[in-house]
């Protein structure tokens, strides 16, 4: 029987190395201990993988050891952390970029409603790409107080021009946060050269980790309240968690399965390699479906700018009856419908076809992938 086509990379990527898989057994086996809440050799190892884990992480982004690195259960988690964290003043203007997943766009909404803040969306054109020049207007009329910008699209493969951005939004002294969840590992991310403040990054998409560990780096030391609080392992008898910047921010055990398996794949990960072979799936997959007239693709302008993600409609059928049909006569797995990012569909206007079918790529696809996908596809429309 053929291996199940696995297509659904952009909400985890699957399968993950070999090495992650080894490492992760190694620990539940042999070391699989609370890091912080013992003196004994087994928690003290522990407590170093995690602080070896971060350095693996600053260095992806460039950054040196004065970027606190934050682990949480998830980059939702992370998210929140956050954006409840940020000392907002009433009435700030916040923006968001109209490609945020939900994991933003829900807790900022929830913020708004408690703390009266402004949300605006950054403008798009018609090209489905950032109005730069339209953006500089709003943040001059509006002066944006922080600015949140995923950098590829869960949706649609689109790579946000986040340089310029943050670089505009700096102007009015903005703390500008970036959704690495689609990006760290795939594409470059030199912070320095950025303007970017916080990154929150996720373990289990494109660094090809596992589930279950996620977070923060906050570059810039900006100042957040404390969100989540609890036992951290140290000065336990006292009631207000602790200064430090990491710790702070760290409560409960941590996931030290999830940090092996990170580790692994940090050292692991080969982010030229990724982004090349990520890129020729992606353009092939164009090339492959422009030829069926029925689908609708929706990409930006300039393909430079998209990577590893294509979403498309097709004439005459709804996503997610094409995302079943599918999963049980060719054994292909995508994602169909919202995609847990709620501006961006209005620009696609697809809520005739229940939202999209999502295409997302990893390293570990393969360009017969794509051929039984498209020829799945044909199939399905001719029937």
């Amino acid at each position: 029987m053929d291996a199940m086509v696995y297509l659904d990379n952009a909400a985890t990527t699957f399968p993950k190395p070999s090495v992650v898989y080894d490492a992760m057994d190694k620990m539940n086996r042999e070391g699989a201990v609370n890091a912080g809440r013992g003196s004994y050799k087994l928690a003290q190892d522990a407590s170093r993988l995690i602080a070896e884990t971060k350095d693996l992480l600053r260095r992806l982004i460039y950054v040196d050891i004065s970027a606190a690195v934050i682990f949480a259960p998830s980059i939702t988690i992370a998210m929140n952390q956050i954006v409840n964290g940020l000392r907002l003043r009433n009435k700030a203007v916040v923006y968001l970029s109209p490609y945020e997943h939900n994991a933003v766009a829900r807790s900022i909404y929830e913020l708004a409603k408690k703390k009266g803040i402004i949300v605006k969306e950054i403008p798009i054109n018609s090209d489905l790409e950032i109005d730069l020049e339209k953006m500089k207007y709003e943040f001059a009329k509006d002066r944006p107080e922080a600015v949140f910008c995923t950098h590829v699209s869960n949706v649609t493969g689109y790579i946000l021009p986040v340089k310029e951005i943050f670089e505009e939004s700096k102007k009015y002294n903005c703390v500008n946060i970036l959704d690495s969840a689609q990006s760290m590992g795939l594409v470059e991310i030199r912070a320095s050269l950025m303007k970017v403040d916080i990154i929150a990054f996720t373990g289990h998409k494109t660094l090809y980790g596992p589930l279950g560990i996620g977070g923060f780096i906050n570059i810039s030391g900006v100042p957040l309240d404390v969100f989540i609080s609890g036992g951290t392992g140290s000065d336990s008898l006292n009631l207000e968690m602790p200064d430090g910047k990491e710790s702070r921010y760290e409560s409960s055990s941590c996931n030290i399965v999830a940090v092996a398996g990170l580790n692994a794949a940090l050292k692991d990960i080969d982010p030229v390699f990724c982004m090349k072979r990520e890129k020729e799936l992606s353009d092939y997959l164009i090339d492959k479906l422009s030829s069926v007239k029925e689908i609708k693709m929706y990409l930006p302008e300039n393909l430079k700018r998209h990577v590893g993600i294509v979403s498309f409609v097709v004439k005459g059928f709804n996503s997610e009856d094409i995302g079943t049909i599918l999963d049980e006569d060719f054994d292909i797995a995508v994602r169909t419908g919202y995609h847990c990012a709620p501006f961006i569909h209005k620009y696609l206007k697809d809520t005739g076809t229940l939202g999209t079918v999502r295409v997302g790529l990893g390293q570990f696809s393969t360009m017969d992938d794509i051929d039984k996908l498209v020829a799945g596809m044909k199939e399905i429309i001719d029937a």
